[in-house]
């Protein structure tokens, strides 16, 4: 095994090679990356908040308000369809997971049954659909949604959210944030370099549900302001306090929306143009044909932002928003329609900033604490195995930490004060490698085994040890990294890259240092033995 192979050599070269590559931009400045050649890296590690400074927010995913407005829209559904059927009803009610209806003929069961069918809509990949429609006798019918549909709506509204506030943080340019679920309703958002967690909060925290609905003509706004609201209408309100009373049922929403832009309208003042679709583009082109001459609301959670007369069909599938924005609200409109809106209200429930001088201190007390904790390594290798086998294991060790450094960079990981832990606890690993495999030729040379038997020993006896302890700690780090989240997660990362760089360093640099000067020094007995 203590054989100088050619390719043992290579890979060694390699290695330290492309090591050198990769982590040589972390020396270097922004601009000097920036005027770096195409072909040489340029990607450097990306410190984490504690390391940076930012914001730190705990969102809480508001299900319950979801299921709320999920139901609402069914039973709204329900009024419609029975209506354009023409069946006429007594009573809807509302129940937790849908609607019953009553209806003032029982003979037309059936009838209403089949209607009710059609509000089911297609099935999942799983073979169900969302919804489900029963017969309950005495002329009631009931659409609901399925019990496996009300469980999941918790576990994809968080899923959902996490993505949308991914997209909203990556429009503000803040570099490598870290979103992740914590139990089953809540989101953690670290946005390393964001100083301002009011703004990441006023963007992260805006549902953005963007909606095109009727405004109801036929009824007395007056009426619902005294609290008099038709069954099928709602009451809304604008940004001076206008009220419009408009239809419940919702023609386009913000979920056919595919892009939004700042513009100007017709006085050159801040507008904002959107594109539909092919579904919204003909949902909203029949809407307008048929409702020429009459207002429609344009509603953005829950606030009415203009209330336009229909002059002509609107067919191009495009469109365009006024009001009184400034350029800044609309761009952060933009912004959050472009994101896609929130299937749930966000809910916050901790906020933390840390400054850049509080991120300064950490770097340079993990700094401190890798440059000791190496330096305490260095000096007892040299006073246990001499400048020999522990110049061995200090070269081994100084092209773990480049590899990890480059491992780190390629993969873009983000390095957090607990990650500087799992790098000084790596080091820490590597060496234990080398101790163990010197302790075995020791062993072996004092029994009397020559030079070469006793090193070939103490590779291939060690190596077994060395096996399952760096098994045993890869999978304590793969679980940390699959159950944990943020730190803990940071650990596990620069543990599990440690785990190996440590075993490559450790076992086949020392290899191939240890054959080279055993074959030009020819020694006659092994110097740690003594």
């Amino acid at each position: 095994m203590i054989q100088l192979s050619r390719w043992k050599v290579t890979l060694v070269a390699l290695s330290l090679v492309f090591g050198v590559l990769l982590a040589f931009p972390n020396l270097l400045s922004p601009a000097q990356r920036a005027s770096l050649p195409g072909w040489v890296p340029s990607n450097a590690l990306n410190l984490g908040l504690d390391l940076q400074g930012g914001s730190y927010l705990l969102l809480e995913v508001d299900v319950a308000a979801m299921r709320e407005k999920r139901v609402d829209n069914l039973v709204e559904d329900v009024r419609v369809s029975l209506r354009e059927a023409g069946i006429a009803t007594n009573q809807i009610t509302r129940e937790a997971g849908g609607a019953v209806v009553t209806l003032a003929d029982p003979s037309r069961q059936d009838a209403a049954y089949e209607a009710l069918s059609g509000l089911i809509g297609p099935v999942n990949a799983g073979g169900a659909a969302e919804r489900q429609a029963q017969r309950l006798g005495q002329g009631r019918v009931r659409l609901s949604f399925t019990q496996a549909t009300m469980d999941s709506m918790g576990s994809t509204a968080v899923d959902q959210s996490i993505e949308v506030v991914r997209r909203r943080i990556d429009s503000l340019g803040t570099r490598e944030p870290s979103i992740t679920r914590q139990g089953a309703e809540r989101i953690v958002v670290q946005a390393p370099g964001e100083s301002d967690p009011a703004a990441l909060e006023r963007v992260i925290g805006q549902t953005a549900q963007l909606t095109f609905q009727m405004v109801d003509v036929e009824n007395s706004v007056v009426d619902a302001v005294a609290g008099r609201v038709p069954p099928d209408a709602q009451l809304l309100q604008d940004d001076a306090g206008t009220p419009y009373l408009v239809k419940r049922r919702v023609l386009v929403s913000g979920e056919n929306l595919t892009r939004a832009g700042v513009g100007a309208d017709e006085s050159g003042r801040p507008a904002i143009d959107f594109r539909f679709d092919g579904q919204g583009a003909r949902r909203f082109g029949e809407a307008t044909a048929t409702n020429i001459g009459r207002p429609f609301a344009i509603i953005l959670d829950g606030k009415v932002i203009s209330a336009p007369t229909i002059q002509s069909p609107i067919t191009g599938g495009t469109g365009q928003i006024t009001g009184s924005f400034s350029i800044a609200e609309a761009s952060e409109l933009v912004n959050l329609l472009n994101g896609g809106a929130l299937p749930a209200p966000l809910t916050v429930e901790e906020r933390r900033t840390v400054t850049a001088e509080l991120g300064a201190d950490a770097v340079a007390a993990g700094a401190l604490s890798t440059a000791l904790g190496f330096v305490i390594i260095v000096v007892f290798m040299f006073l246990a195995y001499g400048f020999l086998f522990g110049g061995i294991s200090v070269i081994g060790l100084v092209l773990n930490g480049i590899l990890i450094v480059a491992a780190m960079s390629l993969t873009q990981a983000t390095l957090t004060l607990p990650g500087i832990a799992g790098l000084i606890l790596t080091f820490a690993v590597a060496v234990d490698a080398n101790v163990l495999i010197y302790e075995r030729m020791r062993d072996e040379a004092r029994a009397g085994r020559s030079v070469i038997a006793s090193m070939d020993a103490g590779f291939n006896k060690a190596w077994g040890t060395i096996l399952d302890a760096n098994l045993t700690t890869l999978v304590a780090a793969l679980i940390m990294f699959m159950f944990g989240a943020g730190p803990v997660r940071g650990f596990a990362w620069t543990l599990t890259i440690g785990v190996f760089t440590s075993v490559f360093s450790s076992v086949l640099v020392a290899q191939v240092l240890l054959a080279y000067w055993l074959k030009t020094a020819r020694p006659k007995k092994l110097p740690i033995a003594e």
